[in-house]
């Protein structure tokens, strides 16, 4: 029989994978590999990512990654950039390239979707982004003059899906910013991705991240179908949670004990601790999880932990006078708790805003 692992040991054990029980001194690079990535849709979240799972951290450190090309911003999981190193492009974007390609099919809404030829916008794609950067515009405005039927920024939304192609700096560094501009993935890297995707050597990565799981959460993490056959050829462990679903985890993956003690977080918007599973109860309660999930466009706010689960959000405004952090609780939360909220919201302050007062607001 497999062994039953509760959801709180399936909570502090993620915590652990996921760098959130206690800081650690790993580097950058191995950090967000072992991570899986980054989101980083917007240039702020993956440095805060990384401030809540790294000791010592600067984020000069790593925007000069970012610079010297060791770690890059593409489109990869559900369609979305993320922040991962060089070296993972050629497992991960290998990977998700059938997917995406899948996607770039669906980009145009039914009712005025344009058949084109997207192997030929593909390649125009590649042409034009290949020499030099450009931006999302350009890239639809280039494509607009060969397919005048269809829409420029639907258009240049399906060449980020096809063409793989790194989102260049200054966009992404911190306290600079820019316009967002794209060059060629081959262009940037040196090299081509490979012909055919290590996709077991995904899901080993994907189980020392967030494992134990089900192949329900592997796909909801990948989007990737056919992952039983692929997970069926590893050495991989079973165990059950509480629901009696079969978990899988690499053989030496480390299980926490549910009395380990977990200290409360700050999370950056769309952290990938809340994303990496189709059942989301070890991380967050499914009244958290409706209040979680209830907001626009899927753009999920900053959110912190109390106790290894999520409790709310917070968010900095700044003016010319001060930074004001506001905690919001979904829920009745102790001082006690509060406190170590509180304290993380200070330190946080001091890396977002350093030469501003600062002031906190809580319950």
């Amino acid at each position: 029989m497999s062994t039953t692992l509760s959801n709180r040991t399936l909570n502090r054990t993620l915590l652990a994978r996921q760098l959130l029980l206690e800081r650690t001194s790993m580097p950058i690079v191995e950090a967000v590999e072992h991570l899986g990535g980054l989101q980083a849709q917007a240039p702020i979240p993956p440095y805060l990512a990384l401030w809540t799972r790294l000791k010592p951290y600067e984020v000069d450190a790593l925007s000069k990654l970012i610079i010297d090309r060791s770690l890059v911003r593409m489109t990869l999981w559900r369609g979305t950039l993320h922040l991962i190193s060089a070296e993972d492009v050629y497992l991960m974007r290998t990977a998700l390239q059938p997917e995406l390609n899948k996607w770039a099919k669906i980009v145009m809404p039914p009712a005025t979707r344009v058949e084109i030829d997207l192997d030929k916008l593909a390649r125009i794609t590649r042409e034009y982004i290949d020499a030099e950067p450009r931006t999302v515009a350009e890239i639809g405005a280039h494509l607009e003059e060969h397919f005048p039927e269809a829409k420029a920024r639907e258009m240049s939304t399906q060449a980020q899906m096809l063409v793989p192609m790194i989102q260049v700096p200054p966009r992404g560094i911190w306290g600079v910013g820019g316009v967002p501009q794209n060059v060629a993935m081959a262009s940037w890297l040196g090299r081509e991705l490979p012909e055919r995707a290590a996709v077991p050597e995904l899901i080993k990565r994907y189980l020392r991240a967030f494992g134990p799981a089900t192949l329900a959460d592997m796909q909801a993490w990948s989007r990737l179908i056919g992952l039983k056959a692929h997970a069926a050829d590893l050495d991989l462990v079973e165990y059950r949670n509480e629901e009696g679903k079969v978990l899988l985890d690499v053989p030496d993956g480390v299980i926490v004990s549910e009395d380990v003690p977990a200290p409360a977080r700050l999370l950056p918007a769309f952290d990938n601790v809340l994303l990496g599973h189709a059942d989301r109860k070890r991380i967050m309660s499914e009244d958290a999880r409706s209040r979680w999930g209830a907001v626009r466009n899927g753009v999920f706010p900053p959110t912190f932990l109390v106790d290894g689960f999520l409790r709310g959000t917070w968010n900095v405004v700044e003016n010319k006078d001060a930074a004001t952090l506001t905690i919001e609780p979904y829920f009745r939360t102790t001082k006690k708790d509060m406190a170590g909220v509180i304290r993380e919201a200070k330190a946080v302050l001091k890396v977002m805003a350093p030469k501003k007062p600062h002031v906190i607001v809580a319950p």
